[in-house]
């Protein structure tokens, strides 16, 4: 009995989004809209219940998938944040149909899209072969790109072709680095075994692999799936495509699907280090993970567009990200899990917000926004304060996490490193708090002489609440981890230990 239901637990992250998406083809799209919501938090029940079983037993594993605790750990963020995110896409879509922005044809579209983008991230996490994973990301390039083009205005066309083309560079070198890894395998003795792109085949054979074929492919996957993840210097996109694209995918690309092109990275991180030693990876990711804080704090300072605000906020975070990974530690990887979750709860929020601020004003500027608290004080409440949460202002995770990824690194001797990444996150925490105080607190522009009297737009009562859900989250996770202190512990000893 148990074994059958943790099949259905691997099982579920695929089916649940798969079959909404169908769904959507044939419902009416409120319907399709809810069921979308229900997808997604049947991520969540199976990544939870999946935890169950592999924090403290063997993987659950079925043909091509596989689930141990990183996996039911990404799965908790993926459902967590998509809950979320489609919770306040039924509003977006209910925001755009009043507008007359949005058909019954552009609404099913977009729900389908949305819940391929699940399907495949879920597939990415759940796969075993890292051939697997590689398409798996890939597919997230091709549902994202028909999203972030999905108003069909001049300025999304050309993100999501700028999104395309970049992306699409870096997942071909990400599969040169695959294939480097494979023919490592292959001379090793994997010749003719069809489970030579395993993780656990890699793992278990990773001191017989060839180290100079390993270094080359360390290098590309880095750049490939560092690509994805939005580092510096490859982050061209990300600003572009998270501006445009709808607010509810803006926050699933943020607040999961950077994590994901992590979640390879950490994948690949346990073989080489194994073969190479940690001294090359960590390295590379510091390199990547300084030159992304010196990015992202810079452009702050000068930012005029608080999607774009928030899009080089991701980059902030990916930078921390990776400077806790290239540290490698069991502190360090244990404060990089909770920095995903709460920047995945926290950017959730952020953008959902910043959505319903676009339908209200007509305009992402930051200076169209202004005594937002005077004048719609539940929305300024939650964006605020999802604002704060990013800025890793107590009681929310950020604070624990980047406080552990400071610990680590100072305790592994990169007093350097952490001192001048945490200097730039100074420097990107003033330039968000400058803004985000200007459009909560500034006094709104006066309207010009003889403009006729309108009556303000105010936000669906209704659209707070899954803001304010993801806000209670993020707050319960930085004063307890609760019931996910076991599996962030597991997950982590499975990145450190490559098990």
């Amino acid at each position: 009995m148990t074994d059958t239901l943790d099949l259905l637990a691997l099982y579920l992250p695929l089916a649940a989004p798969l079959v909404a998406a169908s769904a959507a083809a044939v419902l009416p799209w409120r319907a399709a809209a809810w069921a979308g919501v229900a997808a997604a938090a049947g991520i969540l029940g199976a990544g939870v219940g999946l935890a169950t079983t592999v924090h403290s037993g063997p993987a659950v594993t079925g043909g091509l998938l596989r689930a141990d605790p990183l996996t039911a750990f990404m799965l908790v963020v993926i459902g967590a944040v998509a809950t979320i995110a489609c919770w306040a896409g039924v509003h977006h879509l209910a925001d755009e149909s009043a507008a007359g922005t949005a058909t019954p044809a552009t609404a099913r579209r977009y729900l389908i899209l949305v819940q391929l983008f699940l399907a495949a991230m879920s597939l990415a996490v759940l796969a075993d072969n890292l051939g697997l994973l590689w398409v798996a990301v890939e597919a997230t390039t091709i549902v994202t790109a028909f999203l972030v083009g999905h108003r069909r205005s001049r300025a999304s066309v050309e993100a999501a072709w700028k999104y395309v083309v970049l992306c699409s560079v870096g997942i071909g070198v990400a599969f040169l680095g695959t294939v480097c890894v494979y023919a490592a395998a292959v001379a090793a003795g994997g010749d003719g075994d069809p489970s030579a792109l395993d993780w656990t085949y890699l793992t278990g054979h990773a001191t017989a692999l060839d180290p100079d074929l390993v270094r080359l492919a360390t290098g590309l996957l880095l750049v490939g799936f560092g690509t994805k993840a939005g580092l510096a210097p490859m982050h061209a996109w990300l600003p572009d495509a998270h501006s445009q694209a709808p607010a509810p995918v803006s926050a699933l690309m943020s607040g999961v699907l950077l994590s994901v092109a992590f979640y390879a990275i950490w994948r690949y991180k346990a073989i080489t280090d194994a073969v190479l030693g940690p001294g090359y990876t960590r390295t590379l990711l510091l390199v990547a993970a300084l030159t992304s804080l010196t990015v992202a704090a810079i452009l702050l300072i000068s930012q005029r567009d608080y999607k774009r605000m928030l899009a080089y906020s991701s980059i902030e975070h990916m930078g921390l990200v990776a400077l806790g990974t290239a540290t490698g530690s069991r502190l360090a990887m244990a404060a990089v899990l909770l920095h995903v979750l709460g920047h995945g709860l926290g950017k959730a929020v952020a953008f959902c917000g910043a959505g319903q601020l676009l339908h209200l004003s007509g305009s992402s500027r930051i200076a169209a926004i202004r005594g937002l608290a005077g004048r719609h004080p539940a929305l300024a409440g939650a964006f605020g304060l999802a604002v704060a949460a990013l800025l890793g202002l107590p009681p929310f995770s950020l604070f624990a996490s980047e406080l552990g990824i400071a610990r680590a690194g100072l305790a592994a001797g990169q007093g350097w490193a952490v001192a001048a990444a945490f200097a730039l996150v100074l420097v990107a925490f003033a330039a968000i708090a400058r803004h985000g105080a200007a459009m909560l607190l500034g006094a709104p522009d006066p309207a010009p002489a003889g403009a006729p009297v309108t009556a303000p737009a105010r936000p669906r009562a209704m659209a707070i609440v899954p803001l304010a859900v993801g806000l209670a989250a993020a707050t319960a996770l930085g004063v307890s981890l609760g019931p996910l202190h076991d599996l962030l512990l597991a997950a982590t000893d499975t990145i450190v230990q490559g098990r």
